[in-house]
């Protein structure tokens, strides 16, 4: 293996790399953040689900603006994933079919829906199209107003700022916000929604706007990373927390530990392994962040001190020796 084409000249790495890490990164946490609460309440495909309905929003955000203005997509997207939560409930009720049943319907359609819209609107000449809906564009963000590390603090600096890169910090940032505002009224109608209620928090309007804040987390990563990575970054990075920790506060900090390593790692892993390999293929960095994520949490499966597979059934052996014969 040759190291020596590691040897990436600085302004390089900072006008392509750095950002595209930043967005990754990101993308991963804001993503990772409400899916802790997801993943408590038993509710991860809904993740799933809005990663997917949050593209025909997208799209009509879109047309009616004529912009791909922050704004307008992600009013767009937000109608999408309301219209889409009350559709799997009328679903529900009406045909009276359990509600995973539900969610894979409109999720699909709805997907369904916003592939054609892109297909016949010409909206993807202005790079909303099919693969990046998948697999993002996380390798085309660049930084140009970067030449050396004190630029990331210099005026020309932030003038500069790739608008992927904006909108996510805006986003990490709301979701933040909403998460620590609100976190007892979280915790309360994810762990006992009847006590929640019965101390005036409606656990009802909590879970809507959980939904506003995944939907607002997956809109921001979607068009830097896509759906894939979106879906795993709502999923695995909390998986993962839940293994070592019964404090919901300590998992939301895991679980974004987590996602930034998967977003560092597979990145990494993307944009320097086949240089280091040196071999001339080219990797998605999207898809090489979920399949580390997926790693990350399988490893922690494997080996977490309380819960972990090994540390279960060491534990098991060791009740069965003492056990009187």
């Amino acid at each position: 293996m040759d190291f020596s084409v590691l040897d990436i000249p600085l302004i390089d790495f900072l006008q392509i790399d750095l950002p595209a890490l930043l967005v990754a990164v990101f993308a991963a946490i804001v993503c990772a953040i409400p899916g802790s609460f997801l993943v408590l309440r038993k509710q991860s495909l809904i993740g799933d689900a809005i990663s997917h309905v949050v593209l025909p929003g997208i799209v009509a955000g879109f047309l009616l603006s004529g912009t791909l203005a922050a704004i307008p997509m992600t009013l767009g997207a937000l109608g999408a994933a309301v219209i889409s939560v009350l559709l799997i409930e009328l679903i529900r009720v009406l045909g009276k079919i359990e509600t995973g049943a539900a969610m894979g319907v409109v999720f699909t359609s709805m997907f369904a829906l916003g592939v054609v819209m892109l297909e016949q609107t010409g909206s993807s000449g202005v790079h909303l199209d099919v693969e990046h809906a998948l697999y993002g564009n996380l390798e085309s963000t660049l930084w140009l107003g970067l030449e050396k590390w004190s630029d990331l603090w210099s005026a020309r600096g932030w003038e500069t700022m790739p608008l992927r890169l904006q909108q996510l910090s805006i986003a990490l940032i709301c979701v933040v916000a909403f998460v620590s505002v609100f976190f007892k009224e979280l915790k309360l109608s994810t762990f006992d929604p009847l006590l929640a209620t019965s101390l005036g928090f409606s656990a009802r309007i909590m879970s809507f706007g959980l939904v506003i804040a995944t939907a607002l987390a997956a809109v921001s990563a979607f068009g830097a990373v896509g759906a894939i990575l979106a879906i795993a970054m709502f999923i695995c990075p909390p998986s993962a927390a839940r293994m070592l920790t019964d404090r919901l506060s300590s998992q939301l900090w895991l679980s974004a530990l987590y996602a930034g390593l998967s977003a560092i790692l597979g990145y990494g892993l993307a944009a320097f392994g086949p240089l280091v390999l040196g071999t001339d293929f080219a990797l998605n960095a999207a898809g090489m962040i979920a399949v580390v994520a997926f790693v990350l949490q399988f490893v922690t499966m494997l080996l977490a001190p309380r819960y972990g597979i090994l540390s279960r059934r060491i534990k098991s052996e060791i009740e069965t020796e003492k056990a009187p014969s």
